[in-house]
């Protein structure tokens, strides 16, 4: 009973995050945490390597990181995305469509575009790198995993909802904020120390409007064009 009610305030709760503003103050917290443990774990890994590489190897390591990250990330987003869709909607496949375009998308701007853009308004020659384009051998397994992972939660395990909100909406967001940081590392920015203030600033842009975008605006949007499909 007490689980039931339990779930019944997550649901009354999220109900009303239905505007980009209200998503954005939700994740907020989440994505300020995120980035400030991203870069602290980053500035470990700088300081155990002062005086033993240089920047090529530096950037290479960067380079191998944002991809493992990037794709994780594409799990975590079609995942939240279906999960919030099949709150609202009946529709299967209308919901993977919107799961495959918000996971490309939002992934993409969150962790390439906006570093990249954040660089380059910093001074940086920076590489632009779209993983979509160049690896889309490797980007599918993680995109077909994410949206069945997504489905599944999304249709048979209602009850786990409250837990992802917590939890997995941390997760997704830490995981996009080291992708973010490791696009910049690896495209443009290995001394990016000596710009930490600014960087903490375009990090939390670029990982708390994506993922808001993704986790609960679109999907809920296009779940509800459909009155139709409507889900009581």
């Amino acid at each position: 009973m007490a689980h039931h009610h339990n779930e019944s305030n997550y649901n009354l709760q999220h109900d009303h995050e239905h505007t980009l503003f209200e998503g954005i103050i939700c994740h907020l917290p989440y994505a300020i945490f995120s980035v400030a443990f991203c870069l602290t774990i980053l500035s470990f890994l700088g300081y155990l390597t002062i005086g033993t590489t240089d920047a090529a190897t530096m950037r290479k390591g960067a380079h191998m990181l944002f991809h493992s990250f990037h794709f994780l990330h594409i799990i975590f987003a079609a995942t939240g995305t279906l999960i919030t869709y099949y709150r609202y909607s009946n529709n299967i496949i209308a919901g993977l469509v919107v799961g495959v375009l918000c996971a490309t998308t939002f992934c993409t701007l969150s962790d390439a575009v906006i570093p990249y853009i954040g660089g380059t308004m910093l001074g940086v020659s920076m590489h632009f790198h779209m993983c979509f384009i160049s690896e889309l051998n490797n980007v599918i397994p993680f995109l077909v995993i994410g949206l069945l992972n997504g489905f599944v939660m999304g249709r048979y395990h209602q009850g786990s909802h409250g837990f992802y909100s917590i939890f997995s909406h941390f997760v997704h967001i830490l995981i996009s904020s080291f992708a973010s940081t490791f696009y910049l590392v690896a495209h443009g920015l290995p001394d990016w120390y000596s710009k930490i203030g600014v960087i903490f600033l375009f990090l939390i842009v670029a990982v708390v409007i994506p993922c808001t975008l993704s986790d609960v605006v679109v999907p809920m949007a296009f779940a509800r064009v459909g009155k139709g499909n409507e889900r009581n």
